[in-house]
């Protein structure tokens, strides 16, 4: 056992080297904004889209003062989405489900994924599942 006093944390090491914390920084920056564009992109599709955005704004969050606002921000307006949401009648739900499907559909369209699939199964006549922009 040392008597040589508490070990300093990570954070104490990182401060200690100006060119390590920049660059832990700037991996931070990296890391986690790729979380957070692929969440934004998940967001309407099936699955954990917006748990992916947060888990992107908590990555930021921990380097950012920024980004714990905006974190603590967005956290707020989808509290308040899903609240308001679930206090509404079965068709608005149903109508905010089926907005939901139309921007899939669109997505999925300009990303030329329905003409792809259609060219595995032997369909790549229907040229109107082709992308007006990936064409």
């Amino acid at each position: 056992m040392s008597d040589a006093g508490p070990r300093p944390g990570f954070r104490a090491r990182l401060d200690d080297r100006p060119t390590l914390r920049r660059t832990y920084r700037v991996g931070v920056a990296v890391v986690g904004a790729l979380v957070l564009v692929v969440g934004v992109i998940a967001i309407p599709y099936p699955g954990p889209g917006w748990l992916i955005v947060f888990a992107g704004l908590a990555i930021l969050a921990t380097e950012f003062t920024w980004a714990k606002r905006v974190l603590h921000y967005a956290r707020g307006k989808y509290d308040a989405w899903t609240a308001w949401l679930g206090c509404r009648t079965l068709v608005v739900r149903l109508g905010a489900l089926a907005l939901t499907g139309v921007i899939v559909a669109a997505t999925l369209w300009v990303l030329n994924a329905f003409y792809l699939v259609a060219g595995w199964v032997g369909l790549e006549r229907w040229t109107w599942l082709q992308s007006p922009i990936l064409a």
